[in-house]
Formats: C-alpha cells, structure tokens, sequence
C-alpha cells in the first residue's frame, strides 16, 4: 500500500501572467517541501478569471497556446509533482472566435491531460466557447480526471470520469460567494455551502478521491470562497484551507481507500443505465 499526498490550493490570481507565475512557484515550492505529489492550482491560475459574470468583461484574461510556453513554463516548474491548472486557452476553428476556459495536467516531462470546461454559468459564454467531453487519463499518480467550476454541479460529469477510470478527479474552481444575498461571514455563504457539498457527494456518490481547488480574495465584483479540499471515498474531508488562502493538504492511499468504499456497496458495479432513461410508449397505450 502507497500513500499519494495531495495538496489543494486557495489562492487569488491576476491578469499579470509574471506575477502568476510568481505565486505558482512559491506554492509549487511549498508543497514540495510538505512532500506533495499532486498539486491543484484553481481555475484560472494563469491570467486570472473574468472581472465579472454579469455584463461585458472588457479585460479578458490572456489568450495562451495549449503548446505555448507558459504551458512548458508550468511544467518546467511542476518537475517530479503532478500539477494541476487553469488557464484561457486560445480558440480554435470551432470556437467561434471565443477563447476556451481550460485547464491542464503536467510534470516535467510536458502534458498529461487537458480539459476544457463544459458546463458555463451565468454569462461565461459570452466570454467562452464551451467544451464538450469529459476523459480521465494517467499520471504518475494514478488515473485522474480534471474538471472546472461549475461542472461539478451536474453529477453526470463526475460519473463520466469515474465510469472511464478515474480514482481521483481534481476540480479547479473560481466560485464565488453569493452576489444577492451574502452571508457576514462567509464560511456560512450559502455559495460556500453549495460548493462544499458539491465537493463531497461527488466523492461519494462516485468513490472516489476529490481534490478540490479555488480561487481565494477578491477579484472584480466577486469574493471567492477559498475552501480547498482534499475528499475521501467516503465523502469526508481530510483536509481544507477553509474560506482562507493556503493548501489543504493530506495523503491517501488511493487504491485502498476507493476498494474499501466499493468492497459491498459499488455505486459503480450496481448502476442500473438501462433504468435511467425514459421508456418506449408501447403502441395503443
């Protein structure tokens, strides 16, 4: 049995692609030192996210190549350790001239896994093209699947990594406090509640390890909710930053955890697809 330790970090990013990359190697070079194997950085770490989800976003962050070197930067940085990020990808023929809101997986040896967002908020397509698929993939720590943000709100998404493999899925977030109605403190926001019980029913409904990571601050008109999270099977937290910056960080002997979780009761093996749809009317009735 091997533990792999993950880390999950709240952190706050800006359009200043040099000042990012700052804050990514201190963090990088924090959770090396703790013994980190796994690192998610949030959503959006390379250039920040929107200004804003309500109206036009004047000052988009950068456009960057999947290939780019900001990417071989990244990589560069991440060495031995699986690092997670976001970032805006550049569009492509099919986009609509819209950038992606993407995110990425590597080590020093380049690029393991990408994924490009798939589920848009608010007005977030007017300032994104969409992605359309969800794929796990394998690291040196194991098969993992990524998502972003609001993905994590449709069971689906996380269902389609675990059906594919995954034993770990690593969500990047930029989520926000509520913008009508936001609590004093926003531990009790009932955004922040939303999005750590999003955390941990995907754990569990699934089985598997969630690693969760956000952005934290402010930035624009948003607050961020910080509360990067390290889930187990079971749906417990190991490990959270709570609403403040850092890196919730805790080790998990992944195989063990997720067949101990599955040992009688599988969510997997007792899926019932055939039930799930809607039914055929038969003719006269």
């Amino acid at each position: 049995m091997t533990a792999t330790t993950f880390a999950a970090a709240a952190q706050g990013f800006v359009r200043d692609l040099e000042e990012d990359f700052v804050r990514v190697a201190a963090t990088v070079a924090e959770a090396r030192s703790r013994g980190v194997q796994l690192l998610a950085l949030p959503e959006a770490a390379l250039g920040g996210y929107l200004s804003s989800l309500h109206g036009d976003v004047a000052d988009g962050p950068p456009r960057l190549d999947p290939d780019g070197p900001e990417i071989r930067r990244l990589a560069a940085l991440a060495g031995d350790m699986v690092v997670t990020a976001g970032y805006c990808e550049a569009g492509d023929a099919g986009s609509g001239g819209l950038p992606y809101n993407s995110c990425v997986a590597v080590t020093g040896d380049g690029v393991l896994g990408r994924h490009r967002k798939v589920h848009q908020p608010l007005n977030e397509n007017a300032s994104y093209a969409a992605g359309d698929r969800f794929a796990a993939f394998d690291t040196p720590v194991g098969r993992i699947g990524m998502m972003i943000c609001y993905d994590k709100a449709f069971p689906e998404a996380a269902r389609a990594l675990a059906v594919d493999g995954a034993r770990t899925v690593v969500c990047m977030s930029a989520w926000p406090a509520s913008r009508t109605d936001r609590a004093p403190v926003l531990a009790e926001d009932r955004w922040a509640r939303r999005f750590d019980l999003h955390d941990r029913a995907r754990a569990l409904e699934n089985q598997i390890v969630w690693v969760s990571a956000n952005q934290a601050g402010t930035f624009g008109d948003m607050q961020l909710v910080g509360a990067a999270k390290v889930v187990d099977p079971g749906g417990e937290i190991l490990a959270t930053t709570g609403p403040e910056a850092g890196l919730a960080v805790a080790s998990v002997d992944v195989d063990a955890a997720v067949d101990a979780a599955r040992r009688y009761m599988s969510h997997l093996r007792d899926r019932r697809p055939d039930a799930y749809g809607p039914r055929p009317v038969a003719a006269g009735v």
